[in-house]
């Protein structure tokens, strides 16, 4: 990253604490009305335990690219499996309940034990920041039988 950038970055973040403010989305710009969805599975799915399932990202008004590509309007999937959703001005943690989808990814295979389960997708920049506005999908809950 270059010295200018980390010195904006810097500053912003003491211009933030010195005036008592706090910072609720990242730096990079998403187009308003840019929507994540999950495809697949729907809202009350029934899935098989014991096997893996399809989950497909879907993504409108906004691209997809991979994490370090910095290009307008564009982003990476990120999976929340039974979380809430992170702070919005900090990167997306790394973990089995936030898995990350940096080589642009738009689905992947998952299972999960048995049990209710909530999953929901959360767009970030090509440093893993959530946007301004964040972009995110409704929080859908899957059932594992």
């Amino acid at each position: 990253m270059n010295r200018i950038l980390v010195f904006v970055r810097v500053f912003a973040a003491s211009l933030v604490l010195l005036l008592g403010g706090a910072a609720h989305a990242g730096t990079t710009q998403a187009d308003p009305k840019a929507i994540a969805y999950i495809g697949w599975p729907n809202n009350g799915q029934v899935m098989q335990a014991g096997k893996p399932f399809r989950v497909w990202f879907g993504l409108r008004y906004m691209g997809v690219a991979p994490k370090d590509v910095e290009f307008k309007n564009t982003g990476h999937h990120h999976l929340l499996i039974d979380a809430d959703l992170p702070p919005m001005d900090q990167p997306i943690p790394s973990d089995r309940n936030h898995l990350h989808f940096g080589a642009g990814e738009t689905e992947t295979m998952i299972q999960l034990p048995p049990g209710k389960h909530t999953l929901q997708l959360l767009m970030g920049d090509a440093h893993h920041i959530p946007h301004n506005p964040p972009i995110y999908s409704k929080k859908i809950t899957i059932y594992v039988k």
